[in-house]
C-alpha cells in the first residue's frame, strides 16, 4: 500500500492499526551510533495529561477527531548507554485537536480522542496516526510525550515542536484556525531548548498527509 492510500484511509477511520509500527519501522533504516546524543529537554506535561494510559494502547489515536494526516515514529534511546535504542518502554502520546481541545478534559470528559501508548519494538520505536495537532492561546503547536519503563515508571517527560513553515501550511487550509498566536521562539515552554524540541523532520503536504520523524533520549 502506498503512504498516501495509507494515510488516507487512516484518516476517514480505518480503525486500530495493528501492523503500523512493523510496517513503518521496516521501511526506517536502523540508526548508527557514535554513542553521542543530547538528552532530550524534560518539559511539564501540561494541564491535560493522560488520565487512562493503560486503556488506551493502540497505534491509531485518531477516534472521531479530523484533520491533517500525520504519521509519526518515534526512536527512543538511552544515554547512559551509548545511545542504544531502548526496547520494551512505554511511550505515552497525546495532544489537542484541530480546535485546540483535549480529550479527558472539560467539554470532552468522556472521550479519550488523540491519545495513545505504544510500546517500544527491537530498534527503540514506535508510531502513531492521528492528525496534525492545532494550536490555543499562548503556546505554538505542540506535541505531548512522556517515556516510561516497562513496569511503568517515569523516565522523560518533554514536549516536541513543529517548523513553523510546515504548521503555517497546514492552517492556512480550511479545517483550522489560521496562523497561532505564538511562534515556536515566543513559547514559554520551547524558548530555551527549541533546537532539542524540533522534531527532527516533517515532510508531507495536506492532500496526503505528513510524517514526522523524532529521536527521544533519555537519561
Amino acid at each position: 500500500m502506498e503512504r498516501k492510500d495509507f494515510l488516507k484511509k487512516g484518516i476517514i477511520g480505518l480503525g486500530a492499526i495493528i501492523a503500523l509500527p512493523t510496517a513503518f519501522n521496516a521501511c526506517n533504516k536502523e540508526e548508527e551510533t557514535d554513542g553521542s546524543c543530547s538528552v532530550s529537554p524534560s518539559e511539564t506535561n501540561g494541564p491535560f495529561p493522560i488520565l487512562t494510559p493503560t486503556q488506551l494502547v493502540r497505534s491509531s489515536i485518531i477516534g472521531d477527531r479530523t484533520g491533517v494526516a500525520l504519521l509519526m515514529t518515534f526512536t527512543v534511546q538511552d544515554k547512559s548507554n551509548g545511545c542504544t535504542p531502548l526496547t520494551g518502554v512505554l511511550v505515552d502520546l497525546w495532544h489537542c485537536d484541530k480546535d485546540g481541545n483535549y480529550s479527558q478534559y472539560g467539554s470532552y470528559t468522556s472521550a479519550n480522542f488523540l491519545r495513545g501508548r505504544q510500546t517500544t519494538d527491537s530498534n527503540g520505536k514506535v508510531s502513531f496516526i492521528s492528525i496534525f495537532p492545532g494550536w490555543y492561546t499562548g503556546r505554538a503547536p505542540h506535541l505531548h510525550l512522556e517515556v516510561l519503563s516497562a513496569s511503568g515508571s517515569s523516565l522523560l517527560v518533554t514536549q516536541i515542536a513543529f517548523p513553523e513553515s510546515v504548521y503555517n501550511t497546514v492552517y492556512a487550509t480550511a479545517e483550522y484556525n489560521g496562523a497561532p498566536d505564538t511562534t515556536n521562539s515566543e513559547d514559554n515552554i520551547f524558548s530555551n531548548s527549541l533546537s532539542l524540541n524540533m522534531a527532527d523532520s516533517v515532510t508531507g503536504n495536506t492532500t496526503d498527509g505528513y510524517t514526522l520523524l523524532k529521536t527521544i533520549t533519555v537519561s
